[in-house]
């Protein structure tokens, strides 16, 4: 099977749920699972978690699911036009599977949420972008030839899946358009994961 890894965090559940949608599109797609994981909330008191396994949800990330995965959807709420402390203190953490290029090669997509429609989605997404890249993942997007893209009045944008929470019905609560993005771009990941694990299987 081949392994995405979604590394989320949520604090309300709406990015919690983009990552479920993520999830059933990487599913969709066969031959390939999806692994949902989130990571624990910092404070400036305390370098580790209070609890070792979250109360709810899915379980802490660990450097060995990013090892093993295949590809890797990383999600995160706006804080400023940039992703959530918990987040960046998780990737900041990842410096030996940078030295050993672990992840180099492996595909990777970027979602978000914000309260407003223009509470910095784009350059969260970006803000999320950049590790991966200097680990070597191959970054994919959002093609305009996804219908909802064209159309949604919510979340959505060419670099990755996002939601406006403030449009919500109620909270994490995502759009039609949300849900398809979102899916759309766990599959796209998942194809393009499977595509990749073909060519080196085929080199063999």
């Amino acid at each position: 099977m081949i392994e995405i890894l979604i590394v989320y965090y949520s604090r309300h559940g709406a990015t919690a749920e983009l990552a479920r949608q993520a999830a059933r599109g990487v599913e969709s797609v066969a031959g390939c699972t999806a692994t949902l994981r989130t990571v624990p909330a910092v404070s400036a008191e305390s370098e580790r978690p209070v609890k070792p396994v979250p109360d709810a949800g899915a379980p802490y990330a660990t450097l060995d699911d990013l090892r093993r995965a295949d590809a890797l959807l990383l999600g995160s709420p706006t804080r400023f036009g940039n992703m959530a402390a918990p987040l960046k203190y998780f990737l900041d953490g990842t410096s030996s599977l940078w030295l050993n290029g672990t992840l180099s090669g492996k595909p990777a997509g970027v979602f978000s949420a914000s309260q407003t429609m223009h509470g910095g989605q784009e350059s969260t997404l970006l803000s999320m972008a950049l590790p991966l890249l200097h680990h070597g993942m191959l970054v994919v997007g959002l093609p305009f030839t996804e219908r909802s893209l064209n159309q949604t009045r919510t979340g959505g944008t060419p670099y990755g899946v996002t939601h406006v929470a403030g449009l919500a019905t109620q909270p994490g609560v995502l759009s039609e358009d949300e849900i398809a993005l979102a899916q759309a771009q766990g599959r796209r990941v998942a194809e393009i994961a499977a595509t990749l694990a073909a060519g080196r299987a085929a080199r063999k």
